[in-house]
């Protein structure tokens, strides 16, 4: 059981990350059951309830059982590196405020994890998921929502949740779109004229009138459309047209991204159109990018 120091430090912490670092309500979240995790397992370790001064208190080798402990019980390189990440975000502020040298928990090594390079489609078939895309819906109005949907994720880059953000009050769709992103990040998106036909094709089908300050995209019940649906469509078009799983919607957002790259888009552009905070978040595109050139090579000259 976590102390009520610890518990309220934790709380402070949190409303700290949401409001001054922008973190989104599923980071928060993902926080606040990572670091009771940790002050769980330490209350057990040390076999008292960690208040602050234990906290400030915590050894390297504590550190350790608990990662010992966390990966004996099943958690993935991946999912441990993420847990560390937000412990020590925790602890960087608390040495802050309580005035310690968190160095024993800052130094603690992640795990190493093979990074998982982003699965695009190739060019033609992202074309056909978007002529595809409206065929699995039995009304017309709903076919030319899905196709608008898809056709902002490869055509512009956007994240579904982006996508499904836009309002009435951004159409008509204008040259560029002024996107907020994750952690509050804006960036200018071009759109190109495929995708503001096919919102334009939507909202003249759509049965709903949409006012300025209501979700654009709409669901059969006239609610908000989620992301859900529009992961739905998508597993049904692949079927369809015989791709693997990995073709989701968040699959045309990388394939934007590729494609941009292969004809020679750059780097530092590309991590400005996607909002990646990081260079090396967007360099991941490079290794996809080479992944196929020897793909391709190794085909057309085949060892003996």
């Amino acid at each position: 059981m976590t102390s009520p120091a610890a518990q309220d430090a934790l709380d402070h912490f949190l409303t700290h990350t949401a409001t001054l670092a922008g973190a989104s309500e599923n980071t928060i979240l993902a926080y606040r059951r990572d670091i009771t995790g940790y002050l769980a397992f330490m209350t057990l370790h040390k076999g008292a309830q960690q208040g602050i001064g234990p906290l400030m208190q915590i050894s390297v080798p504590d550190m350790r059982s608990w990662m010992a402990f966390e990966r004996g019980d099943g958690l993935s390189a991946r999912s441990l590196a993420r847990k560390l990440s937000a412990v020590k975000s925790f602890y960087r502020w608390l040495a802050d405020r309580e005035g310690f040298d968190p160095t024993a928990v800052l130094s603690t090594r992640a795990p190493k994890f093979q990074t998982k390079l982003p699965r695009p489609l190739a060019e033609d078939a992202a074309k056909a998921v978007i002529d595809t895309v409206e065929v699995q819906a039995r009304e017309d109005w709903v076919g030319a929502r899905d196709t608008a949907v898809v056709t902002l994720l490869y055509g512009c880059g956007l994240r579904i949740s982006e996508a499904l953000g836009l309002t009435g009050e951004d159409v008509p769709l204008p040259t560029s779109l002024r996107i907020v992103g994750k952690g509050g990040k804006e960036r200018v998106v071009p759109v190109i004229d495929a995708a503001r036909e096919a919102v334009e094709a939507y909202l003249r089908l759509c049965p709903v009138e949409i006012s300025a300050d209501m979700a654009l995209f709409r669901g059969v019940r006239g609610g908000p459309l989620g992301a859900r649906a529009v992961q739905k469509v998508m597993e049904q078009t692949r079927m369809q047209l015989g791709l693997p799983a990995t073709a989701t919607p968040h699959a045309m957002r990388h394939s934007f991204a590729t494609h941009l790259l292969t004809a020679g888009g750059d780097l530092r552009a590309i991590q400005e159109l996607l909002g990646h905070a990081s260079l090396s978040t967007t360099q991941a595109y490079t290794q996809v990018d080479t992944a196929r050139l020897m793909e391709v090579y190794n085909k057309a000259h085949p060892k003996a």
